[in-house]
């Protein structure tokens, strides 16, 4: 269990709503679905309305310091059984970057690779006590795209499972490059604080609103909970 886990929720049932695409930049195709992983007929750029309202507000303030520029849409809401399906997939790579038959691996092994894995991913719980984030409706992992439509370097992939995803992992560099990182993740981080969203504390990439883990960072009571039972809103 993690420690935002403990924190109770008290659903306040608002519904998953459509992100409005065309406001947004997005990453097509969509890289899990891409690999297969069990959408259904649900679709990944979803949000809670509230959270939504939210990251319209961020990309405003991002507008307002830099014009035509926007914010782009990696991942927002994940079915627990997508979750499911990307640790275990992750859980794989990992194991395979390192020669390991993953069906053959040592209990030192597997445990090992797993504290690497949840790091970075939830445990895909269907305990409604503890909900992975994304599946909350609550959680949207993004970075930003130029005028030009050109992504920021952020000195690291989304999803990469290392040192370099922590937000802050350039802050003290003397290397230029590096330095350039750390501004491009600022300039995200500020224009998603500004509506009030939380990062991840290992994910420069993900930030959150009324969940656990953005109450845990707040002192606060979740707001929302697990959306698998939820209305889903048609654009």
């Amino acid at each position: 269990m993690k420690p935002y886990q403990r924190v109770p929720i008290q659903e306040c049932g608002e519904p998953l709503m459509p992100i409005p695409l065309t406001q947004f930049a997005v990453v097509t195709p969509h890289p899990y679905a891409v690999l297969g992983a069990p959408y259904g007929n649900l679709s990944p750029y979803f949000l809670r309305q509230g959270v939504l309202q939210k990251l319209i507000q961020a990309q405003t303030h991002l507008q307002a310091q830099c014009p035509g520029w926007h914010l782009q849409i990696f991942d927002a809401y994940r079915p627990v059984a997508v979750q499911q399906f990307m640790v275990t997939y992750t859980f794989e790579q990992l194991a395979q970057a390192e020669g390991l038959d993953v069906t053959a691996l040592s209990q030192t092994d597997r445990d090992r690779i797993n504290a690497q894995v949840l790091k970075f991913w939830a445990l895909p719980s269907l305990n409604p006590a503890m909900p992975p984030p994304h599946s909350t409706g609550a959680a949207v992992d993004l970075t930003v795209v130029n005028a030009q439509g050109k992504s920021l370097d952020m000195g690291s992939d989304i999803d990469e499972i290392s040192l370099r995803s922590y937000p802050d992992h350039f802050a003290n560099s003397p290397d230029s490059d590096q330095q350039r990182y750390h501004q491009h993740r600022h300039l995200l981080t500020a224009a998603m604080a500004t509506a009030g969203f939380r990062q991840h504390p290992n994910e420069w990439w993900h930030f959150s609103w009324g969940d656990q883990l953005w109450a845990w960072q707040m002192g606060e009571v979740a707001r929302y909970g697990s959306a698998q039972d939820l209305n889903i809103k048609p654009a």
